[in-house]
């Protein structure tokens, strides 16, 4: 287990240099003009010209994804056991949820800032638009996996619907939550950063904007380079949540695979 660890930490690793490596040879030897692809050399010295500028708006993209997150969170799992709970309301709203997540959030940010402002609350809503649906439809796949037979015996006890949910159910589904959870905290970075872009005074958006509009290509790579590493870093959290939170996943049989080489 511990070579498959270490194989599967360093290969993408490995891979991650020989492409900056390719880069930078493809750079020099092909004389590319800076103002079209710098080459990485040249944006790791922008960043760190500009890495007080910089920390600070990551710190305020972070805050803002996070917030994202938690609020998505809460909403998808409330959406979640509401739809599994009544199967009415399930079919009626399953529609509306598909269709929430078809508006591109390029085009419902200027209507949530029209609606409610230029402040934190239309960012919020966009957010929490964007997040709460991968939450929602995971946990209400995993919330349908519970075993009918452990299912059927809470019946036959006397269990009550809320005692199924908490002992039975809501356990089943917390894999599925996880995945759910994964996919929602990349889904934030980008949406907090779209959000900063329509209207916003600081975070990564909101520098990129700047960069942009100034043809400061090498620093629009450098905001490219904090949105791609916030992230993996809330990527990287969700994953050790799941590691800490569930402790009984059954072994697969790459497990042993991995074990036995």
């Amino acid at each position: 287990m511990g070579n498959k660890a270490l194989r599967s930490f360093l290969i993408p690793i490995a891979t991650l240099i020989g492409f900056i490596a390719v880069w930078q040879i493809s750079c020099i030897v092909f004389e590319m003009d800076p103002w079209i692809l710098p080459d990485p050399r040249t944006i790791a010295l922008r960043m760190a010209e500009d890495s007080a500028l910089l920390w600070k708006h990551f710190l305020s993209t972070l805050k803002l994804a996070l917030m994202g997150v938690g609020l998505g969170l809460a909403v998808g799992i409330i959406v979640a056991i509401v739809l599994h709970s009544v199967s009415f309301l399930r079919t009626a709203l399953s529609p509306l949820l598909v269709l929430s997540q078809n508006v591109p959030i390029i085009a419902l940010g200027p209507l949530l800032m029209i609606w409610f402002d230029f402040g934190l609350m239309p960012k919020l809503i966009l957010l929490i638009i964007v997040c709460f649906f991968p939450i929602a439809l995971s946990m209400l796949i995993g919330l349908g996996q519970a075993e009918p037979q452990l299912r059927e015996y809470l019946g036959m006890i006397g269990a009550t619907r809320w005692e199924r949910m908490k002992r039975l159910e809501f356990p089943a589904s917390l894999p599925y939550l996880f995945s759910g959870l994964k996919i929602t905290a990349t889904y934030a970075v980008s949406s907090a950063v779209v959000a900063e872009w329509l209207g916003a005074s600081k975070g990564i958006g909101y520098y990129l904007v700047l960069k942009f509009k100034g043809y400061d290509t090498s620093a629009v790579f450098g905001a490219i380079v904090c949105i791609v590493t916030l992230s993996l870093l809330l990527y990287g959290a969700a994953a050790l949540l799941e590691r800490l939170v569930i402790r009984w996943r059954p072994r697969t049989s790459d497990d042993w695979a991995g074990e036995s080489s």
